[in-house]
């Protein structure tokens, strides 16, 4: 069963053979579904912080039903990697749906925290292996968040393994099977987006990594006005000759010994891509054509939403507003067939306006994930402290930088400042408006105490009005 629900999101849009659901399965479905509905009643409610009892309790009972699921599979011996209905979908979006959840209570470090971020990271390598344009540098912050996360599953694994010496465990921790296998498929995409470059030879490298970043230039100037991209493309297709005269009889040898350079396939095929994706670019006027304009603009809108959240999350955002995008941006990558858009008679859209498209929705997916890797371990009733913290630490950082000698009066509304934020602590710890202690302690105490050792230092050089 877990097998199932592992497979990527777009793969459960785009499965045209999806299994019925059995009667056995029936009040498994309609529990998931209830709370679903339930998740979706907390996420729209904002006028009160989430509160972890609610969401552990829902959490609680959605793996009581994912164990019922796996009894009724294994009884009825639909188990096997292939079997996928209704109920893995619906549970995929719950386990989504908490993963937001979890990382809005400040949660960051619970293993159910993680499995959205693992969701969007094989969006991102998918994308990355259908267009084959990415460098190390690109795969490198993945590389470090999954190294992360392997982290936190094998410490959860090894901490199960120890209670379960006393035998009272009837099943593994759904959350961990489930992680763990959304973890192994990431780093499996990995693994093979690191090989295609990996037989680069060190020689073809830099020339590599120019044409991706002048296949990007080229897919970016799509969004540009026809004119004035043109011009631009004509510096860009100099540069392409400039590389296409360093091929020896259509190959990249070696300076060394006039061998043929590894990594030819790639190389001279982006380079090949470039040319295309220049000619497209200098011939149309328009990169997409116009029933695909409402996909288009639809992505674009996306994409101005995400981007405002990015410059505005640290006061804006709850982690939970990001499950509308995924959902979105899930539905149009399940119009692609094969990795291509089609146009209105059915047939693939141009070379060019594939590009632009799909440079969208990667843009769309990549933002969804930076937001999510910038959500602080801080639950959202203590953001507002965690907030003020942060912008009095900044202020007093530039006081201590420009600022230059300071009287006891130039100081006194930092400390005022300060000395309010302390007050809000009952016996030392910062309490919601139920008087409960939220998550994130530990962050916003770091900044109180950088805080009051920046106030001491400037006051150690306060000058006499």
């Amino acid at each position: 069963m877990f097998s199932t629900i592992a497979a990527t999101p777009t793969q459960h849009c785009v499965l045209a053979t999806e299994c019925s659901v059995t009667d056995g399965e029936q009040p498994i479905l309609g529990m998931l579904i209830s709370i679903r509905n339930r998740l979706a009643a907390l996420k729209k409610d904002r006028g009160n912080y989430y509160r972890p009892n609610d969401i552990v309790g829902l959490y609680n009972e959605l793996l009581d039903q994912v164990k019922a699921l796996d009894r009724v599979r294994a009884k009825e011996h639909h188990d096997d990697d292939t079997y996928k209905n209704r109920v893995d979908s619906v549970l995929d979006e719950c386990f989504q749906l908490f993963s937001l959840f979890y990382l809005a209570l400040g949660k960051n470090k619970e293993i159910p925290a993680t499995y959205v971020q693992l969701v969007t990271i094989m969006q991102n390598f998918e994308l990355f292996n259908e267009t084959g344009i990415y460098t190390d540098a690109d795969l490198e912050p993945f590389q470090k968040r999954l190294a992360e996360i392997r982290q936190l599953v094998d410490a959860e694994v090894a901490k199960e393994d120890e209670d379960d010496q006393g035998g009272d465990y009837e099943f593994p921790k759904p959350e961990v099977l489930l992680v763990s296998r959304r973890l192994r498929q990431c780093e499996k995409e990995l693994g093979v987006l690191e090989e295609a470059t990996r037989i680069i030879c060190n020689e073809l490298m830099p020339i590599y990594e120019e044409l991706v970043s002048i296949r990007r230039r080229l897919t970016a100037l799509s969004f540009v006005e026809h004119d004035v991209a043109t011009a631009e493309a004509k510096e860009l297709q100099r540069r392409l000759i400039e590389i296409d005269d360093l091929r020896v009889n259509d190959r990249f040898v070696s300076a060394d010994d006039g061998t043929v350079a590894e990594g030819q396939t790639q190389v001279v095929g982006l380079l090949e891509e470039c040319f295309d994706c220049l000619h497209d670019l200098m011939a149309e006027g328009s990169a997409v054509s116009k029933d695909l304009m409402p996909l288009y603009d639809r992505l674009m809108e996306i994409r101005i939403q995400l981007e405002k959240l990015l410059l505005t999350s640290r006061w804006t955002l709850r982690e939970t507003d990001l499950w509308s995008y995924q959902v979105q941006l899930q539905d149009i990558d399940a119009m692609r067939r094969n990795g291509q858009f089609k146009d209105a008679t059915g047939e693939p859209a141009p070379q060019q306006a594939q590009a632009v498209l799909n440079f969208l929705l990667h843009k769309c997916y990549n933002l969804v994930y930076k937001l999510l890797s910038s959500s602080e371990p801080v639950a959202e009733s203590l953001m507002p402290v965690h907030n003020q913290l942060r912008t009095l630490r900044r202020c007093l950082l530039e006081v201590k930088k420009y600022g230059g000698p300071l009287s006891a009066r130039d100081l006194y509304p930092y400390q005022m400042k300060l000395s309010s934020i302390d007050n809000l602590r009952t016996d030392g710890k910062f309490l919601d408006d139920e008087g409960h202690i939220p998550e994130g302690q530990g962050v916003v105490m770091s900044l109180l105490n950088e805080c009051y050792d920046l106030m001491y230092e400037l006051m150690a050089t306060e000058v006499d009005e």
